[in-house]
Parts: structure tokens; C-alpha cells; sequence
């Protein structure tokens, strides 16, 4: 059912809801981020507990030293640099104390050197593993952000508000979705050039973000297009927040004269949406419906109600 406070707008069929196949190495990775600390270094020890105990179990008649790699990268790739130097020492350290116990104390200055050497072996991998961590990292930031506003972008968009539709059903939150368009931008990009416009797009982003609660996520999802995400928000203080936000952006072209307004579509969901898309659209209806009646106005609908 659709309750519009505002100016209604005419739901499409809701879509397919998105799934995704998770492959064995991405189940294990989501495995391992959500392990503690101690929890990760209790698994770090049972891997180089193993090949210590098949070394000893084996008389040290083969060698298990490529075992302990695993723990090295385990550390390095979950907990950083100094974690990953420390499991380099002890795994060097464990492979050394289960040779000398399967094969006795026999050339002890040889032991001690291959010991040195799989130990500057272990931490060369654990400083090549932390560095790419850190670049992997940083490339999946930068995949996120929009590179013209700073804001995010509508891949981490769609990320974050597949997470807030599953926490409107678990907790029973409303969560409201605005769809924010610059009305008469074309114009400002012809009358005063490109650079003008990525200008008006980076303060409009800003003042977005600046205006909302650390809880609230905006987020670029087209050319002159925002998309507002404001979780635990009913219609009533939707409303407040989205009335307020249009007039210091009215009040922040004014003052530099660009000859633009906003429409703002809202669409508020008291009940998990059926998808994604469905959400999207719903806002996406509203904010033209907006543009339809005038532009520089907010149409706003309760969904799910």
C-alpha cells in the first residue's frame, strides 16, 4: 500500500531481488574478517602446531617447512605488518625446534641457518602480503567514491542501501530513500562551461553531507543526480531533514547566482521492500514527479503502510 504526505507517485512492478554466488574463497574470507584477534592468532597457532607435529611424526624425512607459510600469511593479510613479523619469527622458530627434536642436535650451525633463512623468507611473503593489503584496500576506497564530488558513489550506494533494506525488516525502522536532481543544471554547464558545473556538483555534495548525521550515507548516482539514504528516519522527520537540506542549498546557489533549483523525490519504507530496485524506483517516480509539478519542490510517499 502507497500513503502519499506529499505527491504520490505510481509504483513500477518491483524487480528481481539481485543474489549473489559466493565462491568458497570469498565464503572463507568473510569467514576470517569476522574472527576476533585472539581468534585469528588461535588459528595462526594450529598451523604451525601441524606441520611441527608431522615433522616430528615423520622423523623429519620431509620437510613440512612450506606449511608455515600459512600462518605468515594468515597474520600479515588480517592483522597487518607487525602481526605478520611476528608470525614469521615463530613459525621460523617452531620449524627449527621440530627439526632439531626429529633429527637430533647433528649440525646445529646448518639448522640455525636454514632456520635464518626460511625466517627472512617468511618475512619477506609477510611484507609483501601487508603491502598488498594495504593497495587492495585502498583501490576498493577509491571504487567507492564518487572521483569528481568525494562522495560515494552509486556502487557503494547500492552496498549500503541493501544493508539498510535487511535492517528495516530485522528491526522493525523505518528508513526513508530521497532522490535528489538539479533542476536547470544543463544550463549552468552551457552558460558558464563545464568547470562551472563540476564546481556546483562538488559544493552541492558537500553541503549534502555536511547537513546530514553521521548515520545518513549520500551518495552521486548520476550526472546531476544525489541519492540520500537516511536509516531509522520516518516520514514525519524525513520531511524536517529534506526541508531543511533544500533551503541551504537554495540559500548556497543564490548566493553564487546559478540560475538552478532542487526536486527531491522521498520515498519512506516502513516494511522491507520486495528489492533493491524497487526502493530506487519508488524515489526515482517521486523525485519526477517533483520535476512535473514545477520542479524546486519535494514529493513524498509512505510505502509499505
Amino acid at each position: 500500500m502507497l500513503s502519499a504526505w506529499g505527491a504520490n507517485a505510481a509504483l513500477h512492478p518491483p524487480g528481481q531481488a539481485q543474489t549473489s554466488n559466493y565462491t568458497d574463497v570469498d565464503g572463507m574470507d568473510t569467514f576470517l574478517q569476522r574472527r576476533s584477534k585472539l581468534e585469528l592468532i588461535a588459528i595462526a597457532a594450529v598451523l604451525i602446531a601441524i606441520p611441527s607435529y608431522l615433522t616430528h611424526l615423520t622423523g623429519g624425512a620431509i620437510s613440512f617447512s612450506i606449511l608455515y607459510l600459512a600462518p605468515v600469511a594468515l597474520l600479515s593479510w588480517y592483522l597487518g605488518t607487525a602481526a605478520g613479523i611476528v608470525a614469521s619469527v615463530v613459525s621460523a622458530a617452531g620449524w627449527l625446534q621440530a627439526d632439531l627434536v626429529a633429527s637430533g642436535s647433528s649440525n646445529l650451525m646448518v639448522r640455525y641457518w636454514n632456520a635464518v633463512v626460511l625466517f627472512g623468507f617468511f618475512l619477506i611473503t609477510a611484507l609483501i602480503l601487508s603491502r598488498l593489503k594495504a593497495a587492495y584496500q585502498q583501490e576498493q576506497e577509491l571504487s567507492r567514491v564518487d572521483f569528481l564530488t568525494g562522495v560515494a558513489n552509486a556502487r557503494a550506494f547500492r552496498q549500503v542501501a541493501e544493508t539498510e533494506k535487511h535492517r528495516v525488516r530485522r528491526y522493525k525502522h523505518p528508513l526513508t530513500l530521497a532522490y535528489l536532481d538539479i533542476d536547470n543544471f544543463k544550463i549552468v554547464n552551457d552558460r558558464y562551461g563545464h568547470q562551472t558545473g563540476d564546481v556546483l556538483l562538488v559544493w552541492v555534495a558537500r553541503s549534502i553531507k555536511r547537513n546530514l548525521r553521521n548515520t545518513d550515507f549520500v551518495a552521486r548516482v548520476g550526472g546531476d543526480e544525489f541519492a540520500i539514504l537516511l536509516p531509522e528516519t520516518g516520514a514525519e522527520a524525513g520531511q524536517f531533514v529534506l526541508y531543511k537540506l533544500q533551503r541551504v542549498l537554495i540559500d548556497l546557489v543564490t548566493q553564487n547566482a546559478w540560475p538552478v533549483t532542487f526536486s527531491i523525490g522521498a520515498a519512506t519504507f516502513v516494511a522491507e521492500p520486495e528489492s533493491l530496485d524497487e526502493m530506487i524506483q519508488s524515489a526515482d517516480d517521486l523525485m519526477y514527479t517533483a520535476k512535473r509539478n514545477g520542479k524546486n519542490r519535494i514529493a513524498q510517499a509512505v510505502v509499505g503502510a
